[in-house]
């Protein structure tokens, strides 16, 4: 392991280690989601409703379920009613944000309640196929006030008016059936507005309120507020609650098996940055390695040295014949070679040849010939420095 990698590790570390710190350290945001949900503790969640119900529906019993009401009554809603009797017996309990019921489910819910049961829903929506069927109309006040006031139209109960801002809406019943309809509360934002009513069908009644909030742990707990849900929730008839908790028991689990480390904030951001980090390293590190090449040194010319070495021992022995001799072959091979020239004659003839082929001075070739010429007819030179200027001149031509 590289000394740079090294670096990087205990770098990224020392990272991971101060946000993780940090995260821990730091003041959780509140979360604001209306979840609903009887797990949460958020103030948008039920948890302390779910932990309070027995208090605030004293002497009832009370049955949570998880499942459809058109699965947990197992009623058919298509069947003459005299006929399909349901055999659970009290009142259905809805309280939900948005009411998810499908129209299977309000079909049971309706033969459930005509067969002289109740059914309680709290939601800021009411489905349009159970508004049609009790004949009600819902609108709601686009201009927001805050000064929005829920209370409950039974005097006996108080008079009090509670001042709920956090979450609610402006929802209302603008249209009921008088004839089978009692209002059982109001909330006012620019004028007072029906938000609770108990409707007569058939043999049973339903209570349909239009601010779920007030059931959530922020109002729960928030002054007063308390006793307003728990006056709502007196009109539920004593005996049997049946509670649809369907979505709102927080047990959606997932399916990845990294569910944990990334439902934990330090231990999703530890492998976020893990998942950087490695990507940042294997950046850096895709380019492919290489080792240092040597320096390999070239072998070395041991013709030329040993050419020197051979010259070295004529010229020291002063046999300058010799060398000379050597000298010439050489040359007139070379010419042979590479100009084509035949060199048996060294004569005007050659001396135009060479110097047409070769460009080279034309006194320079004729100087070389001549002094060539003069050492075959003597063949013999007796001092140093005739062999130094006709070597200077054969290199003059060569070079």
């Amino acid at each position: 392991m590289g000394k740079t990698l090294k670096i990087y590790i205990f770098l990224l570390a020392v990272l991971l280690v101060a946000i993780v710190v940090i995260d821990i350290n730091r003041p959780k945001p509140i979360d604001w989601t209306p979840t609903y949900s009887i797990k949460d503790k958020i103030p948008y969640g039920m948890y302390v409703f779910d932990n309070e119900i027995g208090s605030l529906l004293k002497n009832q019993s009370i049955e949570k379920f998880s499942n459809t009401p058109y699965e947990y009554f197992d009623s058919d809603p298509y069947l003459d009613t005299l006929i399909s009797s349901n055999k659970k017996k009290g009142t259905f309990v809805s309280i939900s944000k948005i009411s998810n019921l499908d129209d299977q489910s309000i079909n049971t819910i309706c033969s459930f309640v005509r067969q002289g049961n109740s059914a309680f829903i709290s939601s800021e929506t009411i489905p349009n196929s159970l508004l049609d069927s009790l004949n009600l109309v819902m609108d709601s006040e686009y201009k927001y006030s805050d000064s929005i006031y829920n209370w409950v139209a039974n005097k006996k109960l108080g008079t009090q008016k509670y001042k709920i801002i956090e979450g609610v809406n402006n929802n209302y019943f603008s249209k009921i059936d008088t004839l089978n309809t009692t209002v059982l509360g109001y909330q006012n934002g620019d004028s007072a507005r029906v938000n609770f009513i108990k409707v007569k069908y058939k043999n049973g009644d339903f209570y349909l309120h239009t601010q779920p909030v007030a059931f959530t742990n922020f109002h729960l707990l928030k002054g007063n507020h308390h006793e307003y849900a728990e006056k709502v929730l007196s009109y539920i008839p004593k005996g049997n609650v049946f509670w649809s908790i369907k979505d709102q028991n927080g047990e959606v689990i997932s399916n990845s098996p990294m569910r944990y480390i990334l439902s934990q904030p330090a231990l999703r951001w530890a492998w976020y940055i893990f998942l950087i980090g490695m990507i940042v390293f294997i950046f850096f590190n895709a380019k492919r390695k290489q080792r240092v090449v040597p320096i390999i040194k070239p072998l070395a010319n041991t013709t030329v040295d040993f050419t020197k070495t051979i010259g070295n021992l004529y010229y020291q022995e002063g046999d300058h014949n010799n060398i000379i001799d050597k000298k010439i072959i050489y040359f007139l091979e070379k010419i042979r070679n590479e100009y084509l020239i035949d060199t048996n004659k060294l004569d005007d003839d050659f001396i135009k040849k060479l110097h047409h082929k070769s460009g080279k001075d034309l006194a320079s070739i004729q100087n070389a010939v001549y002094l060539i010429n003069l050492y075959r007819k003597s063949n013999y030179l007796s001092v140093e420095s005739d062999l130094i200027h006709i070597n200077a001149a054969i290199e003059k031509i060569l070079n």
